[in-house]
């Protein structure tokens, strides 16, 4: 019996992958915020129940809440991933690099570029959460709080041009975040695209044309 144990090697322990349950956490994730987009846009902001988003998800209500605390942190992520538009590089990241062009028409054709990219995604869900402010304190705190960052964001913008020497003289920084503001507002979106249904190539131009109009 001795001899036996002392024959048999140590087996080593054995390491445990955890990259199946990260996968699988991963794609649950993704499943509630398309669930929860699908049924924002569908149904409204305020009618769109976390039990509603849980089965045609198909995750648990738990996970929902442990991951984003509710509709209101669904909606937070919702926005910030619309904000990022298409590809691997963030676009406030491609924005950022267009600062270094001494050309101010091409800045602001970047940009126009840029909001023609993001607004599809953002502006139906920050018009619906400007919907569902009337009557819900979280979707009103969560309104202002984006529509506070697209300020501040156009602000830096503005400050870009005026210190880079771009801005026509006798404008102010104030004059510019609020041009520039105007220009990425979900209500132009709605107004262009939904009502009148212009490309978003016509979209991008307008907005281009009206910064530099504008501004330069």
């Amino acid at each position: 019996m001795s001899m036996e144990r002392g024959s048999r090697k140590v087996k080593a322990a054995r390491t445990y992958d955890a990259s199946g349950r990260q996968a699988r956490a991963r794609e649950q994730r993704a499943n509630a915020l398309d669930a929860a987009q699908s049924l924002f846009l569908e149904n409204g902001y305020v009618a769109t129940t976390v039990e509603s988003i849980s089965r045609a998800a198909g995750v648990s209500t738990a996970t929902i809440y442990k991951t984003y605390g509710g509709k209101a942190g669904l909606a937070r992520q919702l926005c910030q991933r619309a904000l990022e538009g298409a590809g691997p590089v963030p676009a406030e990241t491609r924005s950022n690099a267009l600062r270094s062009g001494a050309d101010p028409r091409h800045v602001m054709e970047g940009w126009g570029r840029l909001t023609a990219e993001v607004s599809p995604r953002i502006s139906p869900l920050v018009l619906l959460l400007r919907t569902a402010a009337q009557s819900d304190a979280e979707a009103a705190a969560l309104y202002d709080e984006i529509d506070n960052a697209r300020l501040k964001r156009m602000a830096d913008n503005a400050r870009f041009l005026v210190d880079a020497g771009h801005l026509r003289a006798g404008l102010t920084v104030s004059d510019a975040r609020d041009v520039l503001w105007l220009c990425s507002a979900p209500e132009l979106y709605d107004l262009c695209i939904l009502r009148r249904r212009w490309p978003l190539s016509k979209f991008s131009r307008f907005i281009t044309d009206t910064m530099v109009a504008a501004l330069l």
